[in-house]
């Protein structure tokens, strides 16, 4: 048995860069003295999620990368010896911007970084006036604990995107995410919302026999523009099997972290038994 210990952050974020960053580094501390190796933090952790409405002004929200965000997440990977996956409004030049994840080694290096590749235009999500579309493909990053999926919330809705990670040698998918609910929804339209989330995503674990990450933020977010009632993000981060069975999972209130196990030898078992990839009928697709 190879096994790695894990951690997943769910925080609420504010206006605040510097408090936000504190916030994460006190989670980041306790998860690591617990003895994980791997950490992953929800999409765009530094700021609020501005993506709510069109304002020029949050350009100046990106940044490089090597930059603010990287090097002090760098610091804090080198420091506590694990990995960290952040996730960063990424400025190319003026005018080209991505919504990136970024994976820190344990010496704090960077070892690699994804662009999200699919991109939501919705009310309260109008990401398409801020990011292009990702130029990096479906590239798993090489660590020192093994190949890392990396793929961003409106990603996971895809199982394309799950399925050609997973063939380009990934051994862990990880999803840092921004999702929640309209207050004027139903509880029961809620429900329904937050039940797909979790299925589609802990289907791409059985399909493709790998363990998911998934990291949401928690609390409620007006929209500045009120072009909508602003955004519940619904947390219920988690981490599930790669049978897609729960190993650890939060509520909608709850800031704080999730702490899991994998066997990493798990996978290679489950395709001998379970070989949906040799039976794939990729000529009749």
């Amino acid at each position: 048995m190879r096994s790695l210990k894990t951690a997943v952050i769910q925080q609420q974020c504010s206006h605040d860069i510097n408090a936000n960053h504190r916030k994460s580094a006190e989670f980041i501390r306790d998860v690591a003295s617990a003895g994980t190796e791997l950490i992953l933090l929800q999409e765009l952790h530094s700021t609020v999620y501005f993506c709510q409405t069109k304002n020029p002004d949050n350009f100046k929200l990106a940044e490089t990368i090597p930059g603010r965000t990287t090097e002090y997440f760098s610091r804090l990977a080198k420091k506590h010896h694990v990995i960290l996956v952040i996730s960063l409004f990424e400025k190319q030049m003026d005018g080209l911007y991505y919504n990136t994840a970024v994976v820190l080694e344990k010496d704090g290096s960077i070892a690699g970084k994804y662009r999200k590749m699919h991109i939501p235009d919705d009310p309260g999500y109008h990401e398409k006036y801020y990011f292009a579309h990702g130029d990096l493909g479906f590239q798993p990053i090489q660590t020192s604990i093994g190949k890392l999926g990396l793929l961003i919330c409106w990603d996971q809705w895809f199982p394309e995107a799950a399925r050609l990670t997973a063939l380009g040698g990934a051994e862990i998918l990880l999803y840092p995410t921004a999702i929640g609910w309209d207050k004027r929804e139903t509880e029961k339209t809620q429900q329904k919302e937050l039940n797909a989330w979790q299925t589609i995503q802990r289907s791409h674990a059985i399909a493709n026999h790998l363990p998911v990450m998934v990291a949401n933020r928690i609390g409620f977010e007006p929209d500045p523009s009120h072009e909508t009632s602003g955004i519940h993000f619904w947390g219920n981060s988690f981490i599930c099997g790669a049978q897609g069975e729960m190993l650890a999972h939060t509520d909608d209130k709850t800031e704080g972290y999730l702490i899991a196990e994998f066997d990493m030898e798990k996978t290679k078992q489950l395709r001998h038994i379970w070989p949906f990839f040799r039976d794939r009928r990729i000529d009749q697709y």
